[in-house]
């Protein structure tokens, strides 16, 4: 039966309290309870018996205590409470509270150890608190602990990331901001949340997150009867944190509450007297002070110089050049640093205001920000104000007498009061030292008291940083105490690590610093090692301040002074009140532990509440204000305009941004709550539409996280490389086999010398190859080859591998030189095994017949001429001189290989010319060179040529001379008898003609790998649209170093590709933002992508990334690649791995690009777009109309006659042109889109017609040429430049004071040039986005308008455009210029640049041998990328200056 919440509150009964704590047992209805006698005790007690807890296979598991040996008698009482009922534990500062937390989490361990669904979450309220935590319960547990905080990015983490941190980790330590976001979203839900520790759960109330929890969440389950709620542990100094502290009332008015909110029990001691026998508790007292005026003359002087100072500041700003937002922000740090000099002056004195002048003049002076180089003027300009007052020298000697430096203004009394504590507590501890020693009978000097802790605690940080450095100063006389500040880092003014502040932390733990002036960061936040004196310089402004500050004074015997003024008893009345509120507070808190629960009423519980079911996650009417904030932070903005949404409280209308789906929200009801009912609407319906996700964040952040995943997938760069099946079969030794032949004819127009070869192939080919003429560059020419059918040719086992052995034999030769290599490689394949199986045959010269003869000579010894003895002594024996006069010989005394062509008159004895003009024979030669001395000295002499080597003549250009080709061309005259013959009969030419033969049979590969590409698509679209040698040109990459490369498709294929998708979103998706359609485009082209599309496609394979190696080439039917068949589709499709390469993901993306633009280049977009369905990427060009509703009167906007006038165009819809010039900070609601949408698809149309256009007039033009006319074409600047010179600008309906000083400046530069000139790279300044964004807007509007017709937009946005962009006129960017000189000559670019908040700092150097030659800086208010155009120009003009032509 389900319990009441009226039942629920009668069972919570009251217990007796103990001498240490009071609790009652927890209202549950899971609870059991029992009688216990408490700690010895004769008094019974009502507690529980261990929690009964339910994990996911359903049994029951116990939740015991799990102490630590070490733990104290308060700490064990006070896990046992929080073991059986929601607790706090309000205990002082050091006392060991976390302690309690660890060994709480050491009792639930087991129900949180995986594979459970469970965790314990450990709250607390500062960012540096979370690793500290953290590391705690790492090490005192064995369980798995993850941190999480805002700076991390993890407010909006997707529910898979969190999964995935709840499946690793077992306890996650977290600031309260990130559990709430989590849980409104549904990533976390309250019921896997076993423990839920609160640290410093004082903070519970109001809108602190930590209330928000427990209303928005805890308390609403509560009420609606789930009793499956995590176990409540705060912890907390003090449970009070506000201002109060008068009344007895109004403490246990707090206390209650907290106790309602928190849903717990508080634990505390009876008395202070409890912790003082484990801890030292620090003696508080008052130190007075008397204020003391600076002297009246001087501080009027002051005030009044520093005011006029100010003033004459701030109308310089009215009249700057600074924009509105620049000016802004530099008046409010002009006014913030005059206010804290002003409060120095005024509390601290005039020596203390010089301080924090000089500081605020060197803060500004390292920061880049808005304004601040003028801030800064205004900062030193106080600091020569000061200085000018105290000429005289007395600051150099502060301190030396304070009561001098008092009378003359230099410091307060308050700040002597300081130095004098300091001082007098050094010589009440030197006292006490000394007596000590002689207590024992030794005797030792002062050690400077390096045991000394101090904390003094000042209100504002300004006030840290200028007694650091007066205390720097003075105590150096006095003793060796080093002083450090610590100061929040989110205030401006003092940039302070967390990082920095646990360094100060450390060095005072070691003793290396011994005081530290700190702000309220050191009253809850970092671990601070106990100190002997505290010193409160400001009052506490809450009790929780008073008790934490006094927390951290935990040494024996340490004092805790209150500086007061005297006579302001205001202060001294409120701090005694804190003193006694101890007590009051743990008395309150025992009596309310003694009594039910109060049933905790909220108006949250009656509020309405958007929830969705699937995910759980919930909006209410307390958080719609910050989730439509949220939302809106997510909209398209730019540097004039940041996305908002705009209350009208008259009218109860909620305007949001022009970018959102929804543009107003008009409401009813109560007027207080009008503002958050108009908020949750907005939130139902941006949920309803899909612009928030079920989980109720925005639908891009989504997408963008989905983006970055996908971005950021692992990818293996080792790729297949597939080898053409023509190319492949199985060899049989039984069986003839029919080949298909092509006749290579071989034709150059550098030598006669070349026969033809014949290709024999398995498979017969597709026609366009089998035909396929190609030309490759040569030493002193160009290679002509053309392949011709010729019919089949049936060869018996035998024969084929005797053409086998002499094609291996040959060509083994020819590309290794080496006999030990030859005899090594005369392995053929195997029968059965795949082999790349294809024949290269030699013919006769003269008939187109095989040259049998030559494919025999392998066998020279079985060929003996019957017109000739075999009268010759070689190598082998005895030869007949036919053998001898075309022969492929080995000479083993110098390891070379040569060609012989005929038989000289000259012997061994014959005259022999030394290259230096000696003369000797044959015969001394090899005997002087060689050590050989010739046997058959009268035989003639053979004439013969080296053997040739083989290049890589792919590279399409011509090579240059080398003295390899060169000695190839040369004759020698070898004696035979020191010949071995190797191949023979064998003509020259045929020997030549084989040394191209692995370039052109690499081309003829390659050209079968696009054929099979090419194929595999055909039987996806049934369509034969592109040539072979256009998808080979795809699919080489530049590295190849062949005469073609994809790069000129890619451009065109990425522009299509670009243009395609953006019109396929546009119309698929009328209600997404600009945005967010441009993270769903990039789902698709962005490089990531792209290359997953190829994978998916096997198309890595066909991919050609690498220059040809003649040496690593398969030499057909040599046994040197294993080959293994792989299938790439379910039809079928197979193909022949022959290894793996390294292949970037970007080179496979570019190919799908390359591929598009081939299809494209050739049979027109039909057939790109069939290529890009068949990848994966589908898109589709049926358009449908634009639908929008307009309530105005486009005439009344803009001046529509003119603007059609001007662009040649008359509109169907003319409130098409109205949102075409709208920007996003026009916030007539009559107008509900600006720009954005149309400029996203005018962009991408602009960019595809332009690429078109530049590709159809330029055909011949180089891919990098091509490229770089496309840049300068379709570029932002150039579009703005034709906008201002077409008058666009003055037609933008927008509402930024901004954006039109900017517009102002840019009109007046470009006027300064012709009209007729091209976009010019002289100018100092960066044209404004918007009006490069009004071109495209325009180009989007006149397509949607136009029904999606391209030839429409470009006879209209081409006139604005003009002059386009020639090969003659195309200006290199300085960028790119300085970057090829600097490549070319080797030298190394250093960049050091910064840019915040509007101003850029450039510095660029130049080096060589690391030396600077060149530099340039450039500062001022341009962008990043123009301050680099800029530097990059200048260092160009000082190279061309001094280098010569």
């Amino acid at each position: 039966m389900e319990m009441t919440r009226k039942d629920k509150a009668a069972m919570r009964t009251e217990t007796t309290q103990s001498s240490c704590s009071s609790s009652s047992s927890h209202h549950l209805p899971r609870q059991k309870r029992t009688k216990l006698h408490h700690h010895g005790s004769h008094q019974q007690v009502e507690i529980m018996e261990p929690i009964q807890m339910e994990i996911d296979d359903g049994s029951q598991l116990q939740a015991l205590a799990d102490p630590l040996p070490f733990a104290r008698s308060y700490q064990l009482e006070a896990l046992e409470k929080a073991i059986h009922e929601n607790t706090i534990v309000f205990l002082e500062t050091g006392s060991g509270k976390t302690l309690i937390a660890i060994m709480l989490l050491r009792s639930y361990a087991y129900m949180l150890r995986k594979p459970s669904r469970h965790i314990a979450v450990f709250l607390v309220p500062k960012v540096v608190l979370v690793t500290q935590q953290a590391e705690a319960v790492k090490m005192h547990t064995d369980l798995k602990v993850g941190m999480y905080w805002g700076d991390m990015g993890v407010e909006y983490l997707d529910a898979a990331t969190w999964k995935k941190e709840i499946d690793e980790h077992e306890v996650l330590v977290m600031t309260p901001a990130i559990l709430l976001r989590s849980l409104r979203h549904g990533f976390l839900k309250l019921d896997m949340i076993k423990l839920l520790i609160m640290d410093e759960c004082h903070h519970a109330k109001g809108r602190d997150p930590y209330a928000c929890i427990m209303k928005e969440f805890y308390h609403r389950e509560l009420n609606s009867g789930i009793s499956d709620l995590p176990r409540i542990f705060g912890m907390t100094a003090s449970p009070i944190k506000s201002k109060v502290g008068s009344s007895e009332y109004t403490l246990s008015v707090n206390i209650r509450d907290l106790m309602t909110l928190m849903d717990s029990k508080v634990y505390t001691c009876v008395s202070e007297d409890v912790i003082a026998k484990f801890i030292p508790i620090s003696t508080p007292k008052f130190k007075f002070y008397t204020k003391s005026e600076i002297p009246y003359v001087l501080f009027e002087k002051l005030a009044v110089e520093l005011n006029m100072l100010k003033q004459q500041y701030e109308l310089s700003l009215r009249t700057s050049h600074f924009t509105t937002s620049v000016a802004k922000t530099a008046h409010k740090r002009i006014t913030k640093n005059f206010s804290s000099i002003m409060f120095c002056l005024d509390t601290l004195g005039v020596w203390l205001a010089l301080k924090a002048a000089e500081f605020l003049s060197s803060h500004e002076s390292e920061s880049f920000k808005t304004g601040d180089i003028f801030v800064n003027r205004f900062s030193l300009d106080t600091v020569k104000l000061f200085k000018k007052y105290l000429s005289s020298g007395p600051q150099r000697f502060i301190g030396n007498d304070t009561k001098s430096d008092k009378d003359m203004g230099l410091l307060t009394s308050k700040v002597c009061c300081l130095v004098d504590t300091l001082l007098e507590y050094r010589l009440s501890s030197l006292k006490n030292f000394h007596l000590e020693i002689m207590h024992v009978g030794v005797t030792i000097i002062d050690r400077g008291l390096s045991d000394m802790r101090c904390i003094v605690f000042v209100e504002r940080v300004i006030t840290a940083i200028v007694l650091q450095d007066l205390l720097n100063v003075l105590l150096p006389k006095y003793n060796s105490w080093k002083t450090k500040c610590i100061a929040g880092n989110n205030t401006g003014v003092h940039n302070q690590s967390r990082k920095m502040q646990n360094e100060i932390v450390e060095e005072f733990r070691l003793g290396m610093v011994n005081i530290i002036v700190a702000t309220s960061i050191l009253e809850e936040g970092l671990d601070v090692q106990s100190c002997n004196l505290v010193i409160r310089f400001d009052p506490c402004p809450t009790v929780c301040s008073f008790i934490q500050s006094r927390g951290r004074a935990r040494m024996q015997n340490s004092d805790y002074v209150l500086m007061v003024q005297r006579g302001d008893s205001v202060t001294y009345s409120r701090l005694e009140h804190y003193l006694a509120s101890g007590d009051l507070m743990r008395k309150e808190s025992l009596r309310h532990s003694s009594l039910p629960f109060d049933h905790f009423e909220s108006d949250q519980f009656n509020e309405e509440v958007y929830r969705v079911e699937s995910t759980k996650a919930i909006v209410t009417l307390s958080s719609s204000i910050e989730l439509i904030h949220i939302f809106c932070s997510w909209l398209p903005s730019d540097g004039y305009f940041k996305p908002t949404p705009r209350w009208v409280k008259e009218t109860g209308t909620l305007h949001l941004p022009k970018s959102c789906p929804i543009q107003t929200i008009c409401v009813e009801g109560d007027k207080k709550a009008l503002k958050k009912i108009a908020c949750l609407e907005a939130c139902k319906q941006l949920h309803k539409i899909g612009a928030l996700t079920d989980n109720l964040v925005p639908k891009i952040y989504v997408e963008e996280g989905e983006m970055q995943d996908f971005a950021n997938e692992p990818f293996n760069e080792e790729q297949p490389s597939y080898m053409p099946c023509e190319l492949v079969n199985h060899f049989s030794n039984t069986e003839n086999t029919i080949y298909h032949c092509y006749l290579m004819e071989l034709n150059s127009n550098f030598s006669d010398d070349i026969s033809n070869i014949v290709v024999a192939m398995r498979m017969e080919l597709d026609r366009e190859i089998g035909s396929k003429e190609f030309q490759m560059p040569y030493d002193e020419g160009s290679l002509y080859v053309k392949l011709r059918y010729t019919g089949t040719m049936d060869l018996s086992p035998n024969q084929v591998l005797l053409c086998k052995r002499f094609q291996v034999t040959i060509l083994r030769l020819l590309l290794d030189h080496n006999m030990e290599k030859l005899r090594s490689a005369d392995q053929l394949c195997s029968e059965g095994d795949p082999e790349i199986d294809y024949l290269l045959l030699p013919i006769h010269k003269q008939r187109l017949s095989v040259d049998w003869s030559s494919i025999n000579s392998l066998y020279p010894s079985k060929f003996a001429c019957g017109n000739h003895s075999l009268n010759v002594w070689t190598k082998n024996g005895r030869v007949c001189t036919c053998m001898l006069r075309n022969a492929l010989v080995y000479t083993p005394h110098n390891d070379h290989f040569y060609i012989t062509t005929d038989i000289t008159c000259l012997n061994g004895n014959s005259h022999l010319n030394l290259r230096h003009g000696a003369i000797t024979t044959y015969k001394k030669y090899f005997i002087q060179k060689h050590g050989i001395k010739l046997k058959f000295e009268q035989q003639r002499l053979l004439k013969a040529r080296h053997l040739y080597h083989v290049k890589n003549y792919c590279h399409g250009h011509k090579q240059q001379k080398d003295t390899v080709s060169e000695a190839s061309k040369s004759t020698v005259e070898l004696p035979p008898e020191l010949c071995y013959i190797v191949m023979s009969p064998m003509p020259i030419s045929t020997i030549y003609s084989f040394s191209f033969v692995p370039s052109i049979m690499h081309r003829v590969e390659s050209l079968l790998v696009a054929s099979n590409l090419k194929k595999l698509h055909l039987d996806h679209c049934m369509q034969n649209v592109v040539s072979t040698s256009k998808v080979l040109e795809a699919l080489t990459s530049k590295s190849c170093g062949e005469s073609f490369h994809y790069k000129s498709l890619k451009t065109l294929g990425d522009s299509f590709l670009k243009y395609a998708t953006s019109q396929h979103l546009f119309q698929t998706y009328p209600n997404h933002h600009e945005g967010l359609l441009t993270v769903k485009r990039e789902k698709i082209i962005s490089n990531a992508a792209l290359c997953k599309f190829g994978c998916s496609c096997n198309l890595p394979g066909f991919i050609r990334n690498s220059r040809f190696d003649p040496q690593t080439w398969a030499v057909p039917g040599n046994k040197s690649i294993s080959l293994k068949l792989e299938e790439l589709d379910s039809k079928g499709a197979k193909a022949f791995v022959s290894g793996k390469r390294k292949l970037r993901r970007k080179v496979i993306a570019d190919v799908v690009e390359a591929l598009i633009g081939a299809y494209l280049s050739t049979s027109g977009e039909a057939a790109a777009l069939l290529f890009m369905n068949w990848v994966g990427i589908k898109v589709n060009f049926n358009f449908s109309p634009y639908e929008r509703h307009y309530n105005i009167h486009p005439e009344r906007l803009i001046n529509v006659n003119f603007l059609e006038s001007l662009l040649n165009y008359s509109f169907r819809d003319r409130h098409l042109l109205v949102e075409a010039f709208t920007h996003g900070s026009y916030m007539l609601p009559e107008i509900p889109r600006c720009y954005q949408r149309l400029e996203f698809l005018g962009d991408s149309v602009l960019d595809y017609l332009i690429t078109r256009h530049l590709d159809n007039k330029y055909p011949g033009m180089s891919p990098g040429q091509l490229t770089d006319m496309r840049s300068a074409s379709v570029s932002n600047d150039c579009y703005a430049w034709s906008a201002v010179k077409a008058g666009l600008h003055k037609h933008i309906l927008h509402a930024s004071q901004d954006l039109h000083k900017d517009i102002v400046v840019i009109v007046h530069e470009v006027a300064k040039f012709s009209p007729a000139s091209p976009i010019v790279w002289e100018l100092d300044i960066s044209f404004p986005k918007v009006l490069g964004d009004i071109i495209e807007s325009l180009a989007g509007a006149i397509f949607v308008d136009s029904e999606y017709n391209k030839e429409i937009v470009w006879q209209c946005i081409r006139p604005l455009l003009e002059p386009l962009v020639t090969p003659e006129t195309l200006t290199m960017h300085p960028t790119r210029e300085l970057s090829e000189l600097c490549q070319k000559e080797n030298y190394k670019i250093e960049k050091i640049r910064s840019r915040k908040d509007g101003v850029t700092s450039y510095l660029m150097e130049v080096q060589a041998n690391g030396i600077t030659i060149y530099s340039y800086e450039y500062t001022g208010y341009a962008d990043k990328k123009t301050a680099k155009r800029i530097v990059c120009r200048e260092i160009l003009k000082l190279m061309k200056k001094t280098q010569p032509k």
